[in-house]
């Protein structure tokens, strides 16, 4: 075991990415965005998000104050722009309820909304430095392989998944958040889940999988869909609010700009996007009445825009 936290820290030593929300100078309100913006995100795609957002509300507190909408503006196209809603909602619980400052540990990080128990303990370890089992799928990917001999982790977090990650983790606080960041490094660059660079990997003479001959994985992951479904008419629909600057008639989502007569200043380019998707109607007003449910549009005046 010993092994194992020596090579893999030490290869995390030499070859880290230099990521702003790894310096010591990044505030926990920092490290919090990144954790909710790298959901689900590569990090290519996140770093100038997060960046800007981080210009513009260095704090919670100067998050909590704008419209929910101008989050979600800002989220700009790095999709489920529901975690734009969430992070303004822990803003405001942050301000309300922790005076402004991100709180300090799992329990309490738990009780902030769109928190969950891998985002608390990620912030605990990575912004406070605290000894919190860390899982996120690079992680159980590299559990799976270095340990269980599997290609792939089970299709959803298992129990015993989260016993070996406990096992696995260092006892001393800083070398345990080491350890978390480093193992989600090596998952994230060297041991992929298509094609695993086995030979820059600094722990693969102790790989159960190598040795087991690189076994196939027992299921397919699926990929998401994406042409044709209602994620991406609901995409195209945000990309015309992020831009409009006033509420946004309903036929001018229906409708071709030149067949009502007018130019949409500033938003022809996104709506002529829309458009090109020859979305059928009741899939159109699918997603319209679908962003309103969940809070990332309203009705203003028989407009849509972002919500207030």
């Amino acid at each position: 075991m010993a092994r194992l936290h020596e090579d893999i820290t030490g290869w995390f030593s030499e070859t880290a990415r230099d990521l702003p929300w790894r310096h010591a100078s990044c505030s926990p309100w920092g490290v919090l965005v990144s954790e909710i913006m790298l959901q689900q995100t590569p990090v290519v795609r996140v770093l100038p998000v997060w960046q800007e957002w981080l210009r513009r509300w260095p704090t919670p507190a100067a998050l909590a104050v704008e419209p929910s909408g101008e989050a979600v503006r800002h989220w700009g196209r790095l999709g489920y722009p529901r975690r734009a809603l969430r992070l303004h909602a822990a803003a405001s619980a942050i301000v309300f309820d922790h005076g402004g400052e991100v709180p300090g540990n799992y329990a309490e990080l738990l009780t902030l909304p769109g928190v969950g128990s891998y985002t608390a303990a990620a912030v605990a370890a990575f912004a406070f430095g605290r000894r919190e089992t860390v899982v996120d799928t690079n992680i159980r990917r590299v559990h799976a392989r270095l340990v269980s001999g599997a290609a792939l982790p089970a299709p959803a977090l298992t129990a015993a998944e989260m016993r070996l990650a406990s096992a696995l983790l260092p006892d001393d606080d800083g070398t345990s958040v080491r350890w978390n960041a480093a193992v989600m490094e090596l998952g994230a660059v060297v041991c992929t889940a298509r094609a695993p660079k086995c030979g820059d990997c600094p722990v693969r003479h102790a790989c159960a999988w190598l040795a087991a001959g690189e076994p196939p994985p027992s299921y397919v992951p699926k990929g998401q869909a994406w042409h044709g479904t209602d994620r991406q008419v609901r995409g195209a629909v945000m990309a015309v609010l992020r831009v409009a600057e006033v509420p946004v008639p309903a036929e001018m989502f229906r409708q071709e700009p030149a067949d009502l007569g007018f130019a949409p200043a500033g938003i022809g380019v996104p709506l002529a996007a829309l458009h090109r998707l020859n979305t059928a109607p009741e899939q159109l007003d699918r997603a319209l009445s679908g962003l309103v449910t969940d809070g990332l549009a309203e009705l203003d005046g028989g407009g849509y825009r972002l919500p207030a």
